[in-house]
């Protein structure tokens, strides 16, 4: 049970990390409000690269938890960066 429990850490620290990097990089890089820029980015056909820009945190997260050697948290960081995938795939196909 304590495994399921360190790997749903590890997914919410995936998850908060990449939409921390995505708002990040909309505030430093955009000339619009972060709506704006994301229905732009939806219009346009971006938001996968949105999205994909933001998982960039979930490296630091990653190799931190494996540095800590807290690898079933570093197990959940994972799942949420393969979800962000299946969600960036489903933009670009759809």
């Amino acid at each position: 049970m304590n495994n399921k429990k360190e790997i749903a850490i590890g997914f919410a620290v995936g998850i908060i990390a990449n939409i921390t990097g995505t708002l990040l990089y909309i505030l430093l890089f955009s000339d619009f409000g972060i709506m704006e820029t994301i229905d732009a980015a939806v219009k346009q056909g971006h938001i996968g690269s949105l999205l994909a820009l933001g998982a960039i945190l979930n490296l630091i997260a990653f190799f931190g938890f494996l540095k800590l050697r807290r690898d079933q948290r570093a197990k959940g960081v994972l799942i949420a960066t393969l979800l962000t995938a299946m969600i960036i795939l489903y933009y670009k196909i759809f």
